[in-house]
């Protein structure tokens, strides 16, 4: 990967409904080469999807709520079982395994504290859970999507 390739995902990150035409004049390209390598990357895995970022609050699912799991079973069958109760539930925007003290960190995106409480009900319900505890977030103070590029070597 080059510095055109690292200005095309720049690009991408910010507004990937831009033109190809577009993006190839910002990055110094020819649309064709430009339009090449955004398939390569595309073949590569490098960008994964090409998505539109909704408004939460305006889609009437504004509060956003970090769950912290805690759970004393740690065989397949839990985690096989967990996973798709999990996989479930639209609500569940993110969901990571975890070291340390905690072993499954979710983000959840809820209207208000009863929609939260019914996906508890629904996490409780699913799978064996030693502990869960919930946090609101009061204020979004930075949210991107995009990724740090400058830890790309050229190749």
């Amino acid at each position: 990967m080059d510095k055109f390739d690292c200005h095309i995902l720049e690009i991408l990150q910010s507004d990937c409904a831009l033109a190809v035409n577009d993006i190839a004049e910002q990055v110094g390209l020819s649309a064709t080469a430009c339009w090449r390598r955004i398939q390569k990357l595309e073949e590569q895995g490098i960008v994964r999807a090409r998505v539109a970022l909704l408004d939460g609050a305006k889609l009437n699912v504004g509060v956003t709520v970090f769950v912290a799991i805690r759970t004393s079973r740690h065989d397949a069958k839990w985690l096989a079982q967990f996973h798709a109760a999990v996989s479930t539930i639209p609500e569940v925007v993110e969901l990571y395994r975890m070291s340390g003290d905690t072993d499954y960190l979710m983000r959840v995106v809820v209207p208000d504290v009863a929609g939260y409480d019914r996906i508890y009900k629904r996490l409780i319900h699913m799978a064996e859970l030693s502990d869960v505890s919930s946090s609101f977030a009061m204020e979004q103070i930075k949210y991107t999507t995009a990724l740090p590029l400058g830890y790309v070597a050229d190749t």
